[in-house]
């Protein structure tokens, strides 16, 4: 009889047959031994994203110290808890609104915005020009413009003369006459006293219409005043248009000629009306146009004579506008290609005349 092979088990001294033993047997002597117990799988989780690093801060330092990678969750920001009072608690208060309101913010971008441009214009012009005759000059008849126009039309004077009659009963009376500009003296009124009992005074007027040289002057002025403006803008910021294009400087030109003509003319024409004005005004042809100061009911007497200061300067404004016109057409001439056509034909011609006279010396010495 033959013995199978047996084994003997270490762990609890059983025997265990390893052949004529079926499989499920085997296992089931494993599980009730347990000897093999198998752990349940677990599931694998998905790695969870890294957070962001977060920067250790130290209280009282402005800056973290380093950046470093956390796996914990971000603090949690908890507000202060309100107040509370004998009442209850109090409502935290509200923070203003730094932000300005759309209104306020528009307006503002309103007003910037022509400041912008004005500042942006000015940055633009070139007022090295200026240093140059053609662009002083046009500052200078602008300056001396103002000047003619603002003391002609500003002017105003006074004059009188009073009148005694020779009746007790009457007493001395002063009659001032106020007038100015544009001098219509026919429009100007005053009183005079009459020494009859019946009535008291006549109204008259003063002698003479001298608007037109006077409104003429003004005028002139105002329009050289606009056109050297017009000028400047265009020396000092569209020189390059102006250098360019050969009708601006002829047309410069021509205007200017007719401005130095008009300033003769006006400046001549309200010198000669100023000193109509200076005799119609005078207060002896002021008692001379009464008629009570030619009998002997009554005694007149000159009164305040007008000053003609400011009239007078204005006239001299005018003369030294038509000297700074005129000068100033040379400079502008400059500029129209008149003058260049000039400058070239001399120089053609001198450059003819100079070969003409070198030929003539070759001929006389090979003669």
């Amino acid at each position: 009889m033959r013995c199978a092979p047996v084994r003997l088990s270490g762990r609890r001294g059983r025997v265990q047959s390893l052949q004529h033993t079926p499989p499920v047997a085997r296992w089931l002597r494993k599980v009730a031994s347990g000897a093999e117990r198998r752990p349940r799988p677990r599931r694998a989780r998905a790695a969870a994203p890294p957070r962001p690093t977060q920067a250790a801060w130290i209280p009282g330092r402005g800056r973290p110290l380093a950046l470093r990678y956390s796996s914990l969750p971000p603090p949690r920001v908890t507000s202060p808890e309100p107040h509370r009072g004998p009442r209850g608690p109090r409502a935290a208060p509200r923070p203003r609104r730094a932000s300005m309101s759309s209104t306020e913010s528009s307006s503002r971008t309103a007003d910037k915005s022509p400041r912008q441009q004005v500042d942006r214009l000015l940055v633009r012009l070139r007022w090295r020009r200026l240093e140059e005759p053609l662009g002083f000059i046009k500052v200078l008849q602008w300056l001396f413009a103002i000047f003619a126009f603002g003391s002609c039309g500003s002017y105003s004077g006074e004059t009188g003369a009073t009148v005694r009659c020779n009746n007790e009963a009457k007493d001395v009376s002063a009659i001032i006459v106020s007038f100015g500009y544009p001098f219509r003296l026919n429009r100007v009124q005053y009183e005079m006293p009459l020494c009859d009992d019946e009535s008291t005074s006549m109204t008259m007027h003063l002698m003479g219409d001298f608007s037109a040289p006077a409104e003429f002057f003004v005028t002139l002025g105002i329009f050289s005043f606009f056109y050297t403006i017009a000028a400047l803008v265009l020396y000092l910021r569209f020189h390059n248009i102006y250098t360019e294009n050969r009708r601006f400087p002829l047309v410069d030109f021509c205007v200017t000629v007719s401005f130095t003509f008009f300033w003769l003319v006006a400046a001549a024409a309200w010198g000669k009306g100023l000193t109509d004005i200076k005799g119609a005004t005078r207060p002896s042809s002021l008692t001379a146009a009464m008629s009570v100061c030619h009998g002997e009911e009554a005694v007149c007497s000159a009164g305040a004579t007008p000053s003609m200061g400011l009239a007078n300067i204005s006239v001299l404004f005018g003369f030294i506008n038509f000297f700074l016109w005129a000068g100033n057409c040379w400079f502008v001439f400059k500029e129209t290609p008149w003058y260049g056509q000039g400058q070239d034909q001399g120089q053609d011609q001198g450059q003819g005349a100079g070969q003409e006279s070198a030929a003539e010396q070759g001929a006389v010495e090979k003669q």
